[in-house]
C-alpha cells in the first residue's frame, strides 16, 4: 500500500498532458476504485474466514492461509512485475493487473476445494504486488502538481474504505447468500473498474525503469532500514491479530454471525479517521505519528482479551484500534519515500514488498498462534509486538540526526 505523501511530480515522470479536470479526476477516481477492489479481495475472507473454513472442513489456522498467500506473491512481484515491465505503459499494466483480480475472484467463487481457493489467492498477490508497485506514483502524471497532494490522499483512501465499506458489505453478503456470492459480486465489480479505467486513464508511457539494483542501493541506506524494521513490527503485530478478529468476537465477545460485519464497520470507520490524521501529520512529524499509530494498536490488542469480553469493550477497542492502524499505511510509506526521495518508484516497490511479506507472515504466526492457543492469546501477542515499535521509532532520533522532520 504506496504512499499518500506526494506534494509535487516525481523528477523522472513527464507532467500531464491537458486534459479537461473532469477526466483527470475520473482517473484518479478509477485509480482509487481499482486499490479499494484490491484491498477488499485481499482482506475479505476476514469476515468469512470461519465460513470458509466450515466448508472446507479446515481450522482457522488453515483458513488464515488465504490471507499468508497474496502477501507472500506481493512481495515477490513487486520488485519482478515492476522491473520486468519497466518499459510497458503503465496503463496497460494497470489494465492487466484488475482483469487478473477479477478472474481470482470468479476463480474463488467457483473453488471445489480449498487448494483451488489458494490458486486464487496466488493470482489475488500477483495482483497487488503490480498494481500497488506501479500505481503509487502515477498522481502527478494524472492530475498538475497543485493537485498532487490531494488527488494521492483520493488514491489511498482506498485502504481504509475496503475495511469500512468493502469488507463489511462482503461480510454482509456472505451472510445473506454465502461467501461465494460474496466473491461473486467482488469479480463483476472490480470488471466495472477495469472498465472506467481504461476509459479514463490515459496513455502512460514508462518512466525510467526501475532495477533490482536500485532496489539493492537503497537497502543500503540506514534511513532504508529503519523504514523496515518498524514496518515490520507494526504490520507482523496487525496481522496476526486482525486476521483471527472474527473468531475473537465469535467466541470470546460471543458476537452473533448478523453482528460480525456492525463491528467490523465500527473498525473501519475508525480506520478512516486515522488514514486521513496521519496523512495530515506524518509529512510534518513522522516519528510521532507513527509511534502514536504502533501506540494505539499495541494498546487496543493488550486490552482485548481483558475488556473484549463485553460488547461494549470490544466495540470501543475496535474504534481505537481502527484508528491506530488507519494511519499506518501513510506513515510507512512517509518513511519510505523520506528516505529515497530521489527514486520514488523503487521506494513504493520496497515499501509494497515489505509491507506485504510482514502481512503475509502475520497472518501465518498469528494462526500458529490461534490453532496452538486461543484467540486471546494472539492478541495479547500482537500487542506486546506493536509494543516494542515504540521505542524502535523514537530511538531513530537519536541515531540518525540526518532525517528529514518535514
Amino acid at each position: 500500500m504506496p504512499t499518500a505523501t506526494a506534494t509535487s511530480a516525481p523528477p523522472d515522470l513527464a507532467a500531464p498532458a491537458p486534459r479537461s479536470p473532469l477526466v483527470s479526476w475520473l482517473a484518479v477516481l478509477s485509480l482509487m476504485l481499482g486499490l479499494f477492489s484490491i484491498v477488499t479481495s485481499e482482506i475479505l475472507p476476514v469476515g468469512l474466514l470461519t465460513e470458509i473454513g466450515s466448508s472446507f472442513t479446515i481450522s482457522d489456522g488453515m483458513a488464515g492461509l488465504m490471507m499468508t498467500l497474496p502477501g507472500l506473491l506481493a512481495a515477490a512481484s513487486a520488485p519482478l512485475v515492476t522491473a520486468a515491465t519497466g518499459r510497458v505503459d503503465r496503463r496497460l499494466m494497470l489494465g492487466a493487473f484488475v482483469l487478473l483480480l477479477a478472474l481470482a475472484d470468479f476463480l474463488a467463487a467457483a473453488a471445489t476445494s480449498y487448494w483451488v481457493m489458494l490458486v486464487a489467492r496466488v493470482m489475488v498477490g500477483v495482483t497487488i504486488g503490480g498494481f500497488w508497485s506501479i500505481g503509487a506514483g502515477l498522481a502527478g502524471r494524472l492530475v498538475p502538481p497543485r493537485s498532487v497532494a490531494r488527488a494521492t490522499s483520493v488514491i489511498f483512501a482506498a485502504v481504509p474504505l475496503g475495511s469500512v465499506l468493502g469488507v463489511p458489505a462482503g461480510t454482509f453478503i456472505g451472510d445473506l447468500a454465502g461467501w461465494r456470492t460474496a466473491f461473486l459480486v467482488m469479480g463483476f465489480f472490480t470488471l466495472a473498474v477495469l472498465v472506467l479505467l481504461l476509459l479514463v486513464v490515459p496513455p502512460l508511457p514508462a518512466p525510467r525503469a526501475t532495477r533490482l539494483r536500485v532496489l539493492a542501493t537503497m537497502l543500503k541506506r540506514v534511513n532504508t532500514r529503519f523504514a523496515l524494521l518498524t514496518t515490520f513490527l507494526i504490520v507482523l503485530a496487525h496481522f496476526a491479530t486482525y486476521t483471527y478478529v472474527t473468531p475473537f468476537l465469535e467466541r470470546v465477545t460471543q458476537v452473533g454471525a448478523g453482528l460480525i460485519t456492525v463491528h467490523l464497520l465500527v473498525y473501519g470507520v475508525a480506520g478512516i479517521a486515522g488514514n486521513f490524521v496521519g496523512g495530515a501529520y506524518a509529512p510534518r512529524h513522522p516519528r510521532a505519528t507513527f509511534a502514536a499509530a504502533a501506540a494505539t494498536i499495541a494498546c487496543a490488542t493488550l486490552l482485548l482479551p481483558v475488556l473484549g469480553r463485553w460488547d461494549v469493550g470490544a466495540v470501543v477497542l475496535l474504534l481505537v484500534w481502527g484508528a491506530g492502524y488507519g494511519a499506518v499505511p501513510v506513515c510507512s510509506g512517509t518513511w519510505f519515500a523520506k528516505a529515497a526521495p530521489d527514486a520514488p518508484e523503487a521506494s513504493s516497490v520496497l515499501f509494497t514488498a515489505s509491507f506485504q511479506a510482514t502481512f503475509s507472515l502475520g497472518a501465518l504466526l498469528g494462526g500458529v498462534v490461534v490453532d496452538h492457543s486461543s484467540p486471546s492469546t494472539v492478541m495479547a501477542a500482537g500487542g506486546a509486538v506493536a509494543l516494542l515499535a515504540v521505542p524502535a521509532i523514537w530511538s531513530h532520533r537519536a541515531s540518525t540526526v540526518s532525517w528529514p522532520e518535514s
